[in-house]
């Protein structure tokens, strides 16, 4: 019977033995994987935040792209505008070289290139 409560006795020992062998290593791992939640958690809500702040950005980047669309729409009216003055002005100079040319015929002046007449 000594015998059976001394086998009795290590069982419990060995069980207890492993139970705390498994308690520690279970402890061990729990830390572990609460700190990788912790970390996580923690990235979770900074990603979170630089969304929100790239929103924005994007947001005020569309309102510039907007304005800036606005600016080019505005000078390149102004520039096809300036190219139509300088094609009235162009067309004008020819009709002034043509009445020109016409009052030296109707004149009877030599060409202004060619003085002498002939």
């Amino acid at each position: 019977m000594a015998e059976t409560i001394d086998q009795a006795q290590r069982q419990a020992e060995a069980k207890a033995a492993v139970t705390a062998t498994l308690n520690s290593v279970g402890s061990s791992y729990d830390a572990d994987l609460q700190s990788r939640a912790s970390i996580l958690q923690a990235g979770g809500e900074s990603i979170a935040r630089q969304e929100k702040d790239v929103q924005k950005g994007t947001q005020a980047l569309a309102k510039h792209n907007d304005e800036f669309e606005k600016l080019i729409s505005s000078t390149t009216r102004s520039l096809n505008e300036i190219g139509d003055v300088q094609n009235w002005a162009e067309m004008i100079e020819r009709d002034l070289l043509v009445v020109e040319e016409t009052l030296r015929l109707v004149e009877g002046r030599p060409e202004s290139g060619n003085i002498s007449g002939t």
